[in-house]
């Protein structure tokens, strides 16, 4: 652990928003060299953690269902994903990452050189640490 002077919210702040800078920079690049806009790339990525809903995709992308429509009706065209109806509600269509779509999100992140240079100077011990605390700042949520 780092000693010295406490760090405030808005030090933390700050610093995850040039982290953030940083990554989504090395992402719009990786993304571009593989002729994606910056969101089809970000809807790959979201698709690669698992088939979602186009409203649920909407939701977690912060657009519109408008937006994310258009958007996978390109990736569709390009074979990356493919829609099919829900199982339990045939008027939810979800939205299924093809291998196609899993090998170029891949090609993307590895072309993210920035991003995996600064996290492979940590050591084993610290990557695990940099996990834990990312998923306990921003997936985790309280039991209410």
């Amino acid at each position: 652990m780092r000693e010295g002077p406490r760090v405030d919210t808005a030090q933390l702040m700050e610093l995850l928003s040039v982290s953030l800078g940083a990554y989504y920079g090395d992402f719009i690049v990786a993304a571009a060299s593989e002729n994606l806009t910056a969101s089809q790339g970000k809807a790959l990525t979201v698709l690669r953690r698992g088939p979602a809903a186009m409203r649920s995709l909407a939701e977690t992308m912060a657009c519109d269902a408008s937006n994310v429509t258009g958007i996978i009706d390109r990736l569709e065209q390009r074979g990356l994903v493919r829609r099919e109806p829900d199982a339990f509600d045939r008027r939810v269509k979800n939205v299924i990452l093809t291998a196609e779509g899993e090998h170029l999100t891949d090609a993307i992140r590895a072309k993210m050189r920035t991003t995996k240079e600064g996290i492979e100077r940590l050591d084993e011990q610290e990557r695990d640490y940099l996990y834990t605390l990312l998923e306990q700042v921003f997936v985790s949520r309280p039991v209410a």
